[in-house]
């Protein structure tokens, strides 16, 4: 069930969802655990959901109730021990809004097409800047130092021991906006151009000349994990944090738009050339 990076975002979510699991095998209604645990049938809904977290001592109590074997119930309680631990990201709160980055960390493949801007996987300090200024002209510095940070601290997931598999198509208006200026758009495109060489790294470009296309509604991003197939969905970012989608259609579906994309795109040595001659041009 666990991921080898460990999320205790996801280590919640596959917690979650393994208890539900178990509540209707035992043929047991969120209202009769609800009444057994003395709390609202919301939280539990919550926590089969992963929206919230759950002590070890309720899981015990709900674990009682699904009659689960003893020695399968010692590795969810160990689970439900580390979904409390707490990852870095959890130092900005304040400034995150959905669980993405916690799922992100814990990710073995990412598939993402991007539209308007670079991936904050691949963002310099100074666009990363530019953009979120932009972008959050309602929210003070501080904030947007908050949101740098996290940005910054979550790259390393593409340099570390055990880096994460990243395949990014970008649409060619990502490069021709200049965001920040020519100096800091210049050294973004340079930032491509290095990361491409990176062995776990691909990116393509989808150039103007392919017209309409597969991924005209908006960008997405497919977090896939090795270990927990059940566990992969697609998020659909938006101004009000974004969307998850996890139903089999709906993997199916982005599954087939991102093979789209990346046939009708540049091959990878291809988007490094235009990578080259752009920034040449700034």
């Amino acid at each position: 069930m666990a991921s080898r990076r460990g999320s205790p975002t996801l280590r919640r979510r596959q917690l979650g969802m393994e208890l539900r699991r178990l509540r209707e095998a035992a043929r047991v209604t969120i209202d009769q655990v609800a009444d057994r645990l003395e709390c609202s049938g919301s939280k539990i809904s919550r926590i089969e959901t992963g929206q919230t977290g759950v002590t070890p001592r309720d899981v015990r109590d709900m674990l009682d109730i699904y009659g689960v074997d003893p020695e399968y119930a010692d590795q969810l309680l160990k689970i439900a021990r580390e979904a409390r631990q707490k990852g870095w990201w959890q130092l900005y709160g304040d400034v995150l809004t959905s669980a993405y980055v916690g799922l992100e960390a814990a990710a073995d493949h990412i598939r993402s097409y991007e539209a308007l801007v670079v991936p904050g996987l691949l963002q310099t300090e100074e666009y990363a800047q530019a953009m979120i200024h932009a972008a959050r002209p309602d929210i003070g510095a501080t904030d947007v130092e908050k949101r740098v940070r996290v940005r910054m601290g979550r790259q390393s997931l593409l340099t570390q021991d055990d880096p994460i598999d990243l395949w990014v198509v970008l649409d060619e208006a990502v490069l021709r906006r200049p965001i920040g200026g020519r100096a800091v758009m210049r050294r973004q495109l340079e930032h491509l151009s290095l990361a491409a060489t990176w062995p776990n790294v691909t990116l393509q470009v989808l150039p103007f000349s392919a017209g309409a296309h597969a991924g005209m509604d908006g960008a997405f991003t497919m977090l896939l994990y090795d270990e927990s197939a059940g566990q992969n969905f697609v998020f659909a970012s938006n101004a009000a944090g974004g969307l998850f989608l996890e139903k089999d259609d709906e993997l199916q579906r982005y599954g087939f738009i991102f093979d789209y994309l990346r046939a009708n795109a540049l091959r990878p040595d291809e988007s490094v050339s235009m990578f080259v001659k752009l920034t040449k041009e700034l």
